[in-house]
């Protein structure tokens, strides 16, 4: 199980849900400076979407090895889909396809001398920050099933890696109870193709607070007391053992799988980390 590599006969699929809720205003810091969540996340989400074209480029061009969703929540029950307007997959291929607004920014860099300046890099954006509302994450994730649901559905489909969806977040849903969001998790884990099950991730991006922070927490590591993390480790998904020597690397030799594909207070540094693993350990032949 979970043992299948991407190539373009047996492609695979990524979803990433984004909480686009008011409370993603609040400031964090990120790579030496301080911006709101939702610009943190928008410039970790379009790094992402970069990296996976390139690894999918080969000498021949951009190779058709899976199918991209991205959609934010927000608002009172708000729902969208960032590449297209309908609640649809893009193949890497229209991805790499596109012309994303590229945009200047500056990032902290150590000169020569040790000092600290600043380095001009150019970034394609696909999305860009937004932070209104509530967070309607049932609904997402419902859409979120449905899209997977289709996905494998397809006879070509069948015997691939399963789909892997990042829930990234900074709060709970408001659309619904405890119970309501655990349902829908779980449903979206018991789809699967013959090669394993969905594997459901679930990211909280944390506040600058004095709070523990977990990354692929297993269950010896996991605090219990606190009620948002309890739901949200129930309702992530345990990752497979073709995850474990990339975790491991970042947790240290000690550390004990199996693993919950979860992040709860973690730092915007953690987050690229958590999608890096998530989307980077599957082989890609």
């Amino acid at each position: 199980m979970y043992d299948q590599s991407i190539t373009r006969n047996h492609r695979t699929a990524f979803i990433i849900l984004i909480d686009g809720s008011g409370s993603m205003e609040a400031p964090i810091s990120f790579r030496g400076r301080y911006c709101s969540k939702a610009e943190a996340v928008a410039t970790i989400t379009n790094e992402l979407l970069f990296e996976l074209i390139e690894r999918a480029r080969r000498h021949d061009g951009v190779r058709d090895y899976y199918d991209i969703a991205l959609l934010r929540y927000s608002g009172e029950d708000e729902v969208r889909s960032l590449l297209d307007e309908k609640y649809i997959f893009h193949s890497v291929v229209d991805l790499a396809d596109r012309r994303p607004r590229i945009a200047i920014s500056h990032v902290e860099c150590r000169q020569p001398n040790g000092s600290i300046g600043l380095r001009e890099v150019c970034e394609p954006r696909w999305i860009e920050p937004y932070a209104a509302g509530h967070t309607p994450m049932i609904e997402a994730l419902r859409i979120a099933r449905d899209l997977v649901a289709g996905w494998m559905a397809r006879e070509e489909h069948a015997e691939s890696f399963p789909p892997i969806i990042f829930n990234i977040t900074d709060g709970t849903a408001t659309d619904g109870s405890p119970s309501e969001l655990m349902g829908v998790c779980r449903r979206i884990q018991q789809l699967g193709t013959s090669n394993g099950r969905v594997l459901l991730m679930q990211l909280h991006i944390g506040d600058e607070v004095e709070t523990k922070s977990l990354f692929f927490p297993s269950e010896s590591d996991f605090l219990k007391e606190d009620a948002d993390a309890s739901l949200l480790y129930d309702c992530a998904s345990q990752m497979p053992p073709c995850f474990n020597e990339a975790i491991l690397a970042i947790k240290g030799a000690g550390a004990q799988p199996p693993f919950r594909g979860m992040g709860y207070n973690t730092s915007a540094s953690e987050l690229v980390m958590m999608l890096d693993i998530g989307s980077r350990s599957v082989k890609t032949e």
